[in-house]
């Protein structure tokens, strides 16, 4: 037999964080639920494989397609990615002291017109990673949003890592991104913050040195289009796709914490 989707070290890791299910009613109490186990292994294999959530095979024995979607619905709110990396905050305190930005284009809400893509509508996958390519925030924008506008919404959405000792860290000592996010006022509010801005300004030539550190962000996004429910956006909503994104990045993290190679 292959591996299991979800592994007994994954699901201890996403179980206390995901929220408790409803109590049957004593009278009528209905079809036993699936439980959370048997539904999140039919969400992975529906990112991993890109398969129609009508198409899941049934020999799984984990529940309707149906089911497992309202599961993902009710879910999206609890994917946060410093939770799920809790295992190893000793290596995330190590590199998440520098920050590296970067977004990437993809084809209901949060859509807009793509300006490199003969304005189709598409969507923009915004992600923070730390030194080492771990993602630690990802918004979900449409093609059409400005890069910049992002940066401080996923500096603010960066979770507390609580480390062995000392305060939980929250925030980069420095920031580092390509001309996209080339802006004197946001560097201000960087500063103020208490954040380095290393951000290429537009106009300089290529080479300028910043690619050593922003090649990692890139390589975070191919890892993503792994997921092949990622490389395509099929949903019409934009809560699903984003769910599907933060879950993407939540196991990128956890294989990243467990192994030097993720491995997918």
């Amino acid at each position: 037999m292959g591996k299991p989707i979800v592994s007994d070290e994954l699901w201890a890791e996403i179980e206390p964080l995901l929220p408790a299910s409803k109590p049957s009613r004593w009278k009528y109490p209905g079809r036993r639920p699936v439980s959370d186990r048997a539904a999140l292994t039919r969400i992975v294999f529906v990112l991993r494989t890109g398969i129609r959530w009508r198409d899941l095979p049934a020999e799984m024995g984990c529940g309707s397609g149906v089911t497992c979607w309202r599961r993902l619905r009710d879910w999206q709110h609890e994917l946060l990615l410093a939770q799920v990396a809790r295992r190893r905050p000793d290596r995330l305190l190590a590199s998440g002291r520098r920050l590296i930005i970067h977004s990437c284009g993809w084809g209901g809400r949060k859509t807009g017109p793509n300006p490199t893509d003969r304005a189709r509508p598409g969507s923009k996958h915004h992600i923070a990673t730390d030194a080492n390519g771990i993602p630690v925030a990802a918004i979900l924008t449409g093609a059409n949003c400005n890069d910049v506008t992002q940066l401080l919404p996923l500096v603010d959405a960066i979770a507390p890592i609580r480390g062995v000792r000392g305060r939980p860290l929250q925030k980069p000592e420095a920031i580092y991104a390509d001309r996209g996010y080339d802006s004197e006022r946001h560097r201000q509010e960087l500063r103020e913050r208490g954040i380095t801005p290393v951000l290429a300004k537009r106009g300089t030539a290529h080479g300028s040195g910043l690619g050593k550190y922003r090649w990692i962000v890139e390589r975070t996004h191919a890892w993503l289009r792994h997921f092949r429910r990622l490389r395509i956006r099929f949903e019409r909503r934009g809560d699903i796709h984003e769910a599907f994104l933060k879950l993407g990045c939540c196991l990128i993290c956890w294989n990243t914490l467990r192994r030097a190679e993720p491995s997918f």
